[in-house]
C-alpha cells in the first residue's frame, strides 16, 4: 500500500470523524478515553499492582481491630445492603423489563429493542471479561454479604452502568424536554455510583474492581449512545420528541 492511498485512506476517516455533531465527535472521544483507561486499571489488575492499595482502602473501612464490622453507625451497613442489591440480577431485570413496558406503551418499538439488545450485550460483555480475568475476591476482610463469581470487573458496578446508564441514555434520547433528560441521566449515574461505592464498604470488591466496572459500563452506555444517535438520523430508530415550550 502506497503512502498516497495511506493519506488517502486518513484523510476520508478523518473526514468522516470531523462530520459528525460536536456532541457525538465529544462522546467518541470520552469512548476512547474510557477504553484506554479501562485497559490501563485491567494491566495494573493483572499485574498486581494495586493490590497493596486497594487492601489499604479496605481496611480503612473496617473498625480497628474487628475487621467484621465496618465503620460509621448500624444504619450505614444496611442500607448499604439495600443499595448494592439494586446492582442484582432481579432488580436489573425487572427495570429493564419497566422501561420495555414504557417504550412498548409509547410506541416507540425499535428503541425498545435496542434497548434489550443492548442491556444483554452488555450482560455478557460483563461475564465474559470476568471469566476471563478471573481476579480472587478480596481476602483481607470479611465478606459482609454472599458473593461466588471473579472479583474484576465488579459486575455490580458494570451491569448497574449498563442498565441504569444505558437505559438513562437512550430513554433519554427519546425525550425533547431538557430537563427530564437531565433529571433521567442524574437518577441513572447516582446509583451506578452508589451501588459501586456500596460493593467496596461490604468488603466484597476492590476499588480498582469498581473502578473497571464503571469504566467498562460507561464505555458500553456511551457506545450504545452513538448508535441510537446515528439510527435516529437514519430513521430506523425513533427520534426524540418535540419538546414543549415549558419544558425549556
Amino acid at each position: 500500500m502506497g503512502l498516497n492511498t495511506l493519506r488517502a485512506l486518513f484523510l476520508r476517516a478523518t473526514g468522516r470523524l470531523l462530520s459528525h455533531e460536536p456532541v457525538v465527535l465529544i462522546t467518541i472521544l470520552l469512548i476512547i478515553l474510557g477504553i484506554w483507561l479501562f485497559v490501563g486499571v485491567t494491566e495494573e489488575v493483572i499485574e498486581a499492582d494495586t493490590q497493596e492499595l486497594d487492601e489499604r482502602v479496605l481496611l480503612a473501612l473496617r473498625a480497628s481491630g474487628h475487621l467484621e464490622d465496618p465503620i460509621g453507625p448500624p444504619w450505614l451497613e444496611r442500607m448499604a445492603a439495600e443499595v448494592t442489591a439494586l446492582g442484582g440480577i432481579g432488580p436489573l431485570s425487572l427495570f429493564t423489563m419497566a422501561v420495555a413496558g414504557f417504550l412498548w406503551l409509547n410506541r416507540k418499538r425499535a428503541m425498545l429493542l435496542l434497548v434489550l439488545i443492548s442491556v444483554g450485550g452488555g450482560a455478557c460483555v460483563s461475564f465474559g471479561l470476568k471469566q476471563l480475568i478471573g481476579r480472587p475476591r478480596p481476602s483481607a476482610v470479611p465478606h459482609l454479604t454472599v458473593v461466588s463469581s471473579a472479583s474484576f470487573p465488579s459486575g455490580h458496578a458494570f451491569l448497574s452502568a449498563v442498565v441504569y446508564l444505558t437505559v438513562g441514555i437512550l430513554l433519554a434520547a427519546t425525550l425533547g424536554r431538557r430537563r427530564l433528560k437531565l433529571y433521567i441521566l442524574f437518577v441513572a449515574i447516582l446509583l451506578t455510583f452508589l451501588i459501586g461505592i456500596s460493593r467496596v464498604y461490604l468488603g466484597v470488591h476492590y476499588p480498582t474492581d469498581v473502578l473497571g466496572g464503571w469504566t467498562g459500563g460507561l464505555v458500553w452506555a456511551l457506545s450504545c449512545w452513538v448508535v441510537a444517535r446515528r439510527l435516529q438520523k437514519r430513521g430506523a430508530v425513533e427520534a426524540e420528541e418535540d419538546p414543549s415550550p415549558e419544558g425549556e
